[in-house]
């Protein structure tokens, strides 16, 4: 059996605890949402970010993060250094769209390098909880969060993407 390293075990704890945190039914993650929101400047920071440039399908996609993806990736958008990719400034989420809709409709294991650094958590399927129109909503919200500023998605895009 292999031995994990501290950091190693730190990421695989963190990664099931967000994978724990955000496995609850639609009405429990739209409270979770407006109780993040109402508590916390950051989370409404996050839902601010992006309507400028993509509209309201950010709008839309600002709450669907607030629900399943700040916990790992932060309301900010910074990651957690060693377990969770920085989504702001990050080219994967800035580049080919097809790519981030495939990650987060499909999940990502193994190693990864984002901004110099090297990430080896897991990112879960979110295809399994979320609609397309949920992924395309959160897609387009990340590609313009943060001064991200990438194109939005559309729900054709979504389903284009396949295993």
């Amino acid at each position: 059996m292999e031995r994990l390293t501290r950091a190693g075990l730190a990421a695989l704890c963190a990664a099931l605890l967000c994978a724990c945190s955000s496995a609850g039914n639609a009405s429990n993650n739209a409270a979770a949402q407006s109780d993040q929101t109402a508590a916390s400047p950051a989370a409404s920071a996050a839902g601010s970010a992006a309507p400028v440039q993509n509209g309201a399908m950010a709008n839309d996609g600002a709450s669907v993060y607030a629900a399943n993806c700040s916990s790992c990736h932060q309301a900010n958008g910074t990651g957690v250094t060693g377990a969770f990719p920085p989504l702001a400034g990050s080219p994967m989420v800035t580049g080919d769209a097809a790519t981030t809709i495939h990650i987060v409709k499909f999940g990502l294991h193994g190693p990864i390098a984002v901004l110099g650094a090297t990430y080896n958590g897991v990112m879960p399927n979110w295809g399994q909880n979320l609609s397309d129109a949920q992924i395309a909503s959160v897609v387009t919200f990340i590609r313009s969060a943060w001064n991200n500023k990438a194109s939005a998605v559309s729900v054709a895009d979504v389903s284009a993407v396949t295993q």
